[in-house]
């Protein structure tokens, strides 16, 4: 089991800004998890790794094949209140879930 969570590297954001970005969608794409993935997902160490896209239409295509895959996954949109407008889609997630379901829409993406 594990999760990977794809941020937006254009963005120019600050590493606490990404690191947010980063922290909510994790969460996000838990709280979407069935009650086995996420309990299974934690059992095993809770696996997150984080990797990078270069803009917004490569985040808004992995949400599209997660989505087209039935995976548990989450798309942030910032509020707006820093360093990006209002609406930014800044991060995704996707998992937890199997680690070659999660592969199978990531695992192209090169780590942050």
């Amino acid at each position: 089991m594990k999760q990977v969570i794809a941020v937006r590297t254009d963005l120019g954001m600050g590493d606490g800004k990404l690191a947010a970005q980063v922290a909510h969608a994790s969460l996000n794409a838990y709280e979407e998890a069935d009650e086995n993935a996420a309990n299974g997902w934690r059992r095993t160490g809770a696996t997150k790794v984080v990797v990078s896209v270069g803009s917004e239409d490569e985040l808004l295509e992995l949400e599209r094949k997660a989505r087209s895959a039935n995976l548990p996954h989450a798309l942030v949109r910032d509020a707006g209140r820093t360093q990006v407008e209002s609406g930014t889609a800044t991060a995704v997630g996707v998992g937890p879930a199997p680690e070659e379901d999660v592969d199978a829409v990531t695992g192209d993406l090169k780590l942050l």
